[in-house]
């Protein structure tokens, strides 16, 4: 190697599998297709907001609790999304998969769980999760002021990818 040569560095990931991509797509189109409980719900025992200024996205989440075998679980809920399909389509899946948790259940989904059916949310597409999180947390809890998780930048998406090989090319200089 002689001094002053430049190098650069290219990382290899895992191509996407298509068929999951695929899917995903399919799953959201689906969701969209028959959005429910969207919308205000004006008898709401709760309501939560949260936005992203990353990239703009914010919703609002209105719960309704009932009690059922002595337990207070939430009956309904209903979202207004500004923002992308996804987080549309997870909000919508989310309100169903509520139905019926008590507060303490709800609280402990995961991004991943709001996203039901719809599959692994892509690592783009991780905040609109967090998103529906961020609301349903603040629906939960409204003296948590805290904002929804923000979206990684790309490099945070990257970094937590394991690369299958890095390769170490000379530029000439």
């Amino acid at each position: 190697m002689s001094k002053g040569m430049i190098f650069s560095l290219e990382i290899a990931f895992p191509p996407p599998h298509s068929s999951v991509v695929n899917d995903f797509e399919h799953n959201i189109e689906q969701a969209l297709a028959s959005t429910e409980n969207q919308g205000e719900m004006t008898d709401a025992d709760s309501v939560g907001t949260v936005g992203s200024p990353d990239c703009g996205d914010m919703m609002r989440m209105w719960l309704k609790f009932s009690e059922k075998d002595g337990k207070r679980v939430i009956d309904r809920a209903s979202f207004q999304a500004f923002g992308c399909q996804t987080a549309i389509a997870v909000a919508s899946v989310a309100t169903k998969l509520l139905q019926g948790k008590t507060a303490e259940e709800a609280r402990n989904l995961s991004p991943q769980d709001l996203a039901g059916d719809l599959g692994t949310l892509p690592p783009m597409k991780i905040h609109c999760g967090q998103l529906v999180e961020g609301a349903l947390r603040n629906a939960l809890d409204p003296s948590d002021t805290t904002e929804a998780p923000q979206k990684s930048s790309l490099l945070g998406d990257i970094s937590s990818q394991k690369p299958s090989a890095i390769r170490i090319i000379p530029i000439e200089g």
